[in-house]
């Protein structure tokens, strides 16, 4: 060993002309001097022109900036890094493959899709290093594949549930802004609208529509629920039993005051299987409503933690919070007695 460390010592000592001044040339260089240095020869080892950035800005998305570019060739492009975040995944690094993975891992029968997201396009945005992304439809593809997943109950955990909500603003914003557009175009508007127009439309639509994702049921609601209905709490995924819904009917939006669910079913529109694209809670008003159905949550779970099985519960809520005067869709009592609290 020690005769090893002396040659490779004496080889370095030895070296003379050329290999000598390259030595003292690197030891001379700063750390940001050597940093351009291999940001050059990375720039230098592509072999062909890379499409240019011509237009660069940022998407405003609740808290987080969208990167977005237009090449020199009129493609419409965000950065890969910028459409993983917009979708609400943490971390860095590795994010597009991640997506990539939940297709194929889902199911999505979008392959296309998936092998589109696994070759980014690479582009020169000015930066030192060539920049990765995709054009900008690939985002609304991936939105919608979200969608999809979460319709057919497929998106399980809370990390898959956080890029369903991130999906569904995304969508529902870029139709409103896309329908907004259209109508300036074919009118000439466009002409002499600001600049930013459509950027702050789509800041305050999206900063409107994340606000109710913020979370209003507590998790002592469920993890009570399951535990009256004599379920296992399950601690590795947010999915819970469908019926669920009609007992949180019951429990709280016939409760908070006369005619609420019955308006809430109204206003809250449907997908084609007839389930709900918006939680309930998002159309109380936040002056009255949401305050009023925070105040009716909290009495709830005290009087579920007082109680000790659902017969129990309902018995107890009947007294300190009645139903306002609408005829109960649950079974009878004695149907409840025999239910094993499985499904209703």
């Amino acid at each position: 060993m020690q005769a090893c460390y002396c040659a490779s010592m004496s080889s370095k000592d030895a070296s003379t002309g050329k290999a000598k001044g390259g030595y003292a040339r690197a030891e001379s260089l700063t750390s940001e001097e050597r940093k351009g240095i291999a940001q050059r020869a990375a720039r230098a080892r592509w072999s062909k022109p890379l499409p240019k950035a011509e237009y660069k800005g940022f998407i405003t998305i609740g808290d987080y900036e969208l990167p977005c570019f237009v090449l020199n060739d009129g493609r419409r492009v965000i950065s890969g890094r910028g459409m993983t975040g917009a979708i609400g995944m943490k971390g860095r690094g590795q994010g597009t493959s991640r997506i990539a993975s939940l297709l194929r891992k889902k199911s999505f029968d979008n392959n296309d899709l998936a092998l589109a997201i696994e070759n980014p396009l690479v582009f020169d945005s000015g930066a030192p290093l060539p920049t990765q992304g995709y054009e900008a439809p690939i985002l609304v593809q991936l939105c919608e594949a979200v969608l999809a997943a979460n319709d057919s109950s497929q998106l399980r955990t809370e990390e898959e549930q956080r890029y369903y909500r991130a999906c569904y603003v995304l969508t529902r914003a870029f139709a409103k802004v896309g329908i907004i557009a259209l109508v300036d175009e074919a009118t000439g508007y466009q002409r002499d609208r600001a600049n930013d127009a459509l950027a702050r439309i789509l800041e305050a639509f999206i900063a409107k529509e994340l606000q109710p994702w913020v979370r209003t049921f507590p998790a002592d609601y469920y993890q009570e629920l399951f535990r009256l209905r004599g379920l296992d709490f399950p601690r590795d995924t947010v999915q819970r039993p469908q019926y669920f819904g009609v007992l949180t009917n019951d429990i709280v939006y016939r409760r908070i005051a006369p005619g609420v669910l019955k308006e809430l079913q109204n206003v809250v529109p449907r997908n084609e299987a007839g389930r709900p694209t918006a939680k309930y809670f998002q159309k109380l008003t936040t002056n009255i409503g949401y305050p009023k159905l925070r105040e009716h949550l909290g009495a709830v779970v005290a009087v579920m933690k007082l109680s000790s099985d659902y017969q129990d519960f309902i018995s107890k809520l009947d007294r300190i919070k009645p139903r306002y005067g609408e005829t109960m869709e649950l079974p009878f009592d004695d149907e409840l007695k025999q239910d094993s609290g499985k499904g209703i």
